[in-house]
């Protein structure tokens, strides 16, 4: 707990039994009221070695998609009762230790959403992101920056964390169920005036470490783009789309 809040770390996985233990355990504990894992019907031991970690662990039967993992992460962190909430892959990607930075970030009043960001610092070659990643984070970036008029340094974090108030006004269930989610929900907070933060987070491309084929990165990098010119069209008020306005809550 930090100055009163309830601090929770939300892990959804997949096929992450080797690299779990080494997450947990990196944990900065001390501060973390609840972890969580949701197992996304994953083909190894995940739940088991996750509840034998004393993680209160959930099952999906069926695999239900990287964002519809994330929505039963966040509604379960809400009905636990958590005030801040950290999203972080159980993969060892990127480094547990910087949830309380990110927690202490969010619980000063100043920020509405943290992302752990791998492009400050200028570390991310050198963690062994691909060369294709890297070439095709920036050009995204800059892209969506350009039409959504933010100065975020990355867009595409795994590890990011948000408030009680920004995951109870954002439609989290009205979002993809694929990997879009992420860009969707970013996107949603910004169309809101959220306030997002970021923090350098070194990252470790291991072969352990999960990752989306180069066909669906493209796949996703075309909702990106999408995603970015969209909401400067719903700004400018030459489309409609579904998001939220803080006049209709």
């Amino acid at each position: 707990m930090i100055k009163g809040q309830r601090v929770c770390v939300v892990m959804p996985a997949y096929n992450a039994a080797q690299t779990l233990e080494r997450t947990f355990k990196d944990l900065p504990r001390e501060i973390l009221d609840d972890v969580i894992l949701v197992d996304d019907a994953s083909r190894d031991e995940t739940a088991e070695r996750s509840r034998s970690l004393g993680i209160h662990t959930i099952t999906h039967p069926t695999n239900k998609g990287y964002g519809g993992n994330q929505k039963t992460c966040y509604h379960t962190a809400l009905e636990r009762g958590a005030d801040i909430v950290i999203m972080l892959h159980p993969d060892y990607q990127y480094d547990p230790k910087l949830v309380g930075a990110m927690a202490w970030m969010l619980t000063s009043g100043n920020y509405d959403a943290v992302l752990a960001s791998r492009i400050l610092g200028g570390k991310a070659l050198e963690g062994g992101m691909p060369l294709y990643k890297y070439i095709s984070n920036r050009f995204l970036t800059a892209f969506q920056n350009f039409f959504v008029g933010a100065k975020l340094s990355e867009y595409h974090s795994g590890y990011r964390g948000f408030t009680r108030r920004l995951l109870e006004t954002v439609p989290l269930d009205e979002f993809s169920d694929d990997f879009i989610f992420d860009n969707e929900m970013l996107m949603q907070a910004l169309f809101l005036n959220f306030v997002v933060g970021e923090i350098s987070c070194p990252t470790r491309y291991e072969p352990e470490s999960s990752s989306i084929n180069f066909r669906r990165s493209c796949t996703y990098g075309i909702g990106c783009v999408r995603e970015a010119v969209r909401f400067r069209l719903v700004r400018w008020g030459l489309v409609k789309y579904r998001y939220k306005k803080l006049n209709a809550s």
